[in-house]
């Protein structure tokens, strides 16, 4: 056995790139051995700004010899047919043998693959890997034609076992694989040797290059947290720019500096966005003031004044940045505070265009509005408050700071609101119109704002429908299964009880161009799109398919907590004994029913008459029945489904004992006629709470 040890040590690689580039290197690596018949004992891959490493242990010395019996054409098939075969298996004619078969004799051909020693194996599969390397972007550089993310400037290819340490024969554009590499491109330059993965990862620590991004993120993190509270701050917690910087750096140190005074008034998100966007920078938080006071930069070496010029050289650049932003941030603020106020910010939005099939983003603020208008009572809005921010939550997308950076749209929007002495409920739902963006985001819970952040997901739903440029496949160019998702969460986490057939069907209408004649089929298809997204989602929490299909079946779907309460209810039901038992009894009557209505060609759907019953076993039925049906349907009417179930459950034992002691198809036909209208009965009543037939077994 032996350890493997590749190194591709390049100019800098994006940050971006790293991470998917070491698994990439580990996955084509580590394939192409195993197809060439070299096993491994485990892989590990690491990436730096510099260098993309794999780590393979316990790997096989030499590929073992194979051989493959391969079957060719008969012996009495064309020549042309057999010179295939030859040229296809690499054999000469008298190398092959015959063999008996079901359609005759056929020729036989047994291919050997002699195995081959690791070092050819690995030399052959790194050659392959670097050429067929997928990055999203690569170059040339000098003469030669290999192309890789950065100027490739040597390989490391080692193997080690017990005899000791030798490197790959291998040249690829020039660059010859050894068993040097080099440390910090400042700090440590010269190439040492390397012997194995420890001795590896160690020199490169006292060269000053941590091998592990995530140890150095954890470095940045610790580091920078400690600085901030060594000074009485808070540093601002932000896991996608530490990813990011530790991809920047080889040997983090982390450094603190100030933001001058005259940019402390800015928003924090102004400060934070602009500083981490433009600068990598991290915001700090004076928690006593709640405002951004400082930041931290990442340097990737250390120098003797202790990073003093790097801070002065990044205070200089982030003055003129913050320099722009307080520019926009003035400028914004004067127009929102002038006469025409949100209405005077957002009028060049009429000259913009929300989608070439759709029109302007100005029309679709005033569908918008018309919408949140419509919605507000059942949300617990006020109409006109709600009405007004709709009318005014996008106004900030034409504002200087939101062109500058696209990023702060909405978190603008309710500062521009709140100076221009607008609601309260009006600047938050600036801001939370737009949530949830993701499945993690909290959703908005003020009235104001969950009625604008409907009418907002809505008018984006219904105008793609009304142009039939729905999804399809995993295509969603426009996000609309996002927006659905968006509205299911609003509607269920807020639990509102909003019939959504009218809102979707109100917005629709709004589009002139949609045809009028297709308004009822485009509202039923995009509720049924919002439908299986709830499924996927109901599913994630625990939801059985079969049990949601159950409930969309009934009439009221579009009423999705009302839903909800329902699939809820039903399963919790069905995972009982009672409900399992039930729902026998239901397909048994359903079953027969149907069977017979089939034969007979009519449908057994009159009230049965108890004075028929014959048995007790019937008469029981009845009373149970009679009991059961005036119970559920107060229970339905009162919502109360857990109620409702708790009624089925009561017809579990009559129907178990009716169907153990009666004989539907009686010799006496009108006995019989009653019976299988019993059986329709048992089918409504049960039918109140769930289509039962879409429930698996």
């Amino acid at each position: 056995m032996s350890d493997l040890l590749i190194e591709l040590f390049s100019e800098e690689i994006p940050a971006r790139m790293q991470a998917r580039a070491a698994e990439d290197l580990k996955k084509l690596i580590t394939n192409g051995l195993v197809e060439a018949g070299l096993t491994y004992g485990g892989a590990a891959a690491f990436s730096t700004p510099r260098r993309l490493t794999l780590a393979v242990n316990d790997l096989l010395d030499h590929a073992p010899t194979t051989r493959e019996e391969r079957k060719g054409p008969r012996v009495d098939a064309p020549e042309k047919a057999i010179e295939g075969f030859l040229r296809a298996t690499g054999l000469g004619k008298d190398q092959l043998t015959v063999k008996d078969d079901k359609k005759g004799q056929v020729y036989m051909a047994e291919i050997v693959t002699e195995g081959r020693a690791a070092a050819d194996v690995v030399a052959e599969v790194l050659a392959t890997t670097i050429a067929d390397f997928p990055w999203p972007k690569s170059m040339r550089w000098g003469d030669g034609a290999l192309r890789w993310v950065r100027p490739l400037h040597s390989i490391l290819a080692i193997l080690t076992d017990e005899a000791g340490t030798r490197a790959i024969d291998l040249d690829i554009g020039g660059i010859a694989a050894g068993d040097t590499t080099a440390g910090h491109r400042f700090m440590a330059p010269d190439r040492f040797r390397v012997t194995s993965f420890e001795t590896y990862e160690a020199a490169l620590k006292r060269a000053h290059v941590i091998l592990r991004a995530d140890e150095r993120a954890e470095m940045i993190a610790n580091d920078a947290a400690q600085m901030a509270f060594a000074q009485g701050l808070d540093l601002v917690e932000d896991r996608g720019l530490l990813a990011e910087v530790s991809g920047l750096v080889e040997w983090p140190v982390v450094l603190m500096g100030r933001i001058d005074d005259a940019f402390l008034d800015l928003p924090a998100e102004v400060l934070q966005t602009s500083m981490k966007e433009h600068q990598k920078f991290f915001s700090v938080r004076n928690p006593a003031t709640d405002r951004i006071e400082k930041y931290v930069t990442v340097a990737n070496r250390e120098t003797s004044d202790n990073g003093a010029k790097i801070i002065a050289g990044n205070d200089k650049v982030l003055t003129a940045r913050l320099s722009d932003a307080k520019f926009f941030w003035e400028n914004d603020l004067r127009v929102a505070k002038g006469a025409g106020g949100l209405a005077e910010m957002a009028a060049p939005l009429a000259q913009v265009t929300q989608h070439n099939l759709l029109g302007t983003v100005a029309e679709k603020i005033t569908r918008m509005a018309a919408l949140a208008a419509e919605i507000a009572a059942p949300v617990g809005a006020d109409m006109d408050i709600a009405s007004r921010a709709a009318a005014l939550a996008k106004a900030d997308l034409a504002s200087e700071m939101v062109y500058e950076f696209p990023e702060l749209q909405g978190i603008m929007g309710k500062y521009y609101a709140a100076a221009a002495g607008e609601d309260a409920a009006i600047a938050a739902a600036a801001e939370e119109h737009y949530a949830p963006l993701g499945p993690s985001d909290a959703v908005p819970e003020a009235p104001v704002s969950i009625a604008v952040a409907l009418a907002d997901k809505i008018d984006t739903l219904a105008g793609f429908w009304a142009i039939d440029q729905k999804p399809t496949g995993s295509k969603d160019p426009f996000a609309l299964r996002r927006a659905a998702l968006g509205v299911i969460r609003i509607v269920l986490e807020n639990q509102l009880r909003l019939p959504l057939l009218g809102p979707i069907g109100a917005q629709i209408a709004r589009f002139e161009f949609a045809a009028v004649d297709a308004d009822t089929d485009s509202v039923a298809d995009l509720l049924g799109f919002i439908h299986d997204r709830l499924k996927v989602h109901l599913r994630a929490d625990g939801m059985r398919h079969d049990v949601i299909d159950a409930c969309l079946a009934l009439p009221g779907n579009d009423d999705l907590a009302l839903l909800v309460s329902r699939v809820t209810a039903l399963q919790a039901f069905l995972n009982s004994d009672d409900g399992e038992n039930l729902l026998q009894g239901y397909r048994r009557a359903n079953n027969i029913l149907t069977a017979e209505e089939k034969k007979d060609g009519v449908e057994y759907s009159l009230d049965p008459d108890p004075k028929l019953a014959e048995t007790d076993a019937e008469r029981g039925l009845f009373i149970a029945l009679d009991a059961t049906g005036p119970r559920i349907a107060a229970a339905l009417q009162a919502e109360d489904f857990t109620g409702a179930m708790s009624g089925l459950a009561g017809l579990r034992a009559p129907i178990d004992q009716f169907f153990e002691e009666t004989m539907i198809n009686a010799d006496n036909q009108i006995i019989r006629r009653n019976r299988l209208c019993l059986l329709h009965r048992i089918r409504v009543v049960m039918g109140r709470i769930a289509v039962f037939d879409a429930v698996e077994t």
